[in-house]
């Protein structure tokens, strides 16, 4: 569904990244209870239930729209997010991962609006785990740089924000397997290798459950700095295994690696775990990752049936 803007009695929602993984999954969650409008720039996109339209955040004419549209709150999940793309092409992603977000944050700050902005586990060097929401940010990556640069620029033009950093997320997508999991299970069901790290560690959470937390922290009223992570750190060779049991897949392919062993464009930070008790006393309940990969499985099998 494209438009603009319709009647509607609930407060208007606007939220970025519409297109992408998680985008998709706020607007869905949102969607019961706001009047919302999912923007996208590159991919068109649409979501049931949702107003689409097209919205370059990086548009000297960003302000004029927003004010037209007057959103009540936003969300902003649009981002460059491939750390090893950003770490090749630096200027993209300091154009959507950092002049986007101040085009936001300030026009947020100077209509007293809502911004939630959803950063990430990667603005920390992963030396020092678990990453309490006081701790220093220490990226190690361009991508994780640009974040952090985001973050401050939040903080200074936006008093009425919430900075959300997000762990390594999975799921599907509309019943379709979306984020990292998709080639994982294919790779999975054709027994060919699949190497995993052992030694870099996350807190993961399925896009469904940290869309739940960012729509939390909205109608909370949070402002600051919150960790969205899961309540587990595992590593990614310990999660691939556990996503071929939840799925009834062998997991006699899935070898073991370590970060050393391949070479990436991006640095990787070891152990990025978030330590997120403040969102868990906040009522954040994300379930354990068993019970998230049974979700996202009952989810795709649903569709299919």
């Amino acid at each position: 569904m494209t438009m603009e803007h319709q009647e509607d009695p609930r407060p208007l929602l606007l939220v970025t990244g519409a297109s992408g993984f998680l985008g998709w999954h706020i607007c869905r969650a949102a969607s019961a209870s706001w009047n919302v409008i999912g923007v996208y720039c590159a991919h068109e996109t649409s979501i049931e239930d949702v107003a689409t339209q097209r919205l370059d955040l990086r548009a000297p004419g960003l302000h004029d729209t927003l004010t037209r549209l007057q959103p009540a709150a936003v969300i902003h999940a649009a981002a460059f997010s491939q750390p090893n793309v950003c770490e090749r092409s630096p200027d993209a992603s300091e154009a959507v991962n950092v002049t986007a977000t101040r085009n936001l944050a300030e026009w947020c700050g100077q209509h007293d609006v809502p911004l939630v902005y959803t950063s990430t586990d990667l603005v920390f060097d992963g030396q020092h785990p678990p990453y309490r929401e006081d701790d220093a940010t220490c990226p190690v990556n361009v991508y994780g740089r640009h974040k952090a640069e985001a973050e401050q620029i939040i903080l200074e033009q936006a008093p009425r924000s919430a900075i959300c950093r997000l762990p390594l997320m999975f799921g599907d997508r509309g019943g379709e397997p979306a984020s990292f999991i998709g080639p994982w299970i294919d790779t999975l069901r054709k027994q060919e290798p699949l190497s995993l790290f052992v030694d870099e560690f996350r807190t993961p959470v399925s896009g469904a459950a940290a869309a739940r937390g960012l729509m939390l922290v909205l109608t909370a009223g949070v402002t600051g700095i919150l960790h969205l992570g899961g309540s587990e750190r595992i590593s990614r060779h310990a999660f691939g295994l556990k996503l071929a049991e939840v799925f009834g897949l062998s997991p006699n392919s899935i070898r073991a690696t370590r970060l050393a062993e391949v070479q990436m464009a991006a640095p990787r930070a070891p152990d990025v775990s978030l330590d997120s008790s403040k969102a868990f006393a906040l009522g954040y309940s994300p379930g354990t990752i068993d019970e998230q990969l049974e979700a996202v499985r009952r989810s795709m099998m649903k569709q299919t049936a």
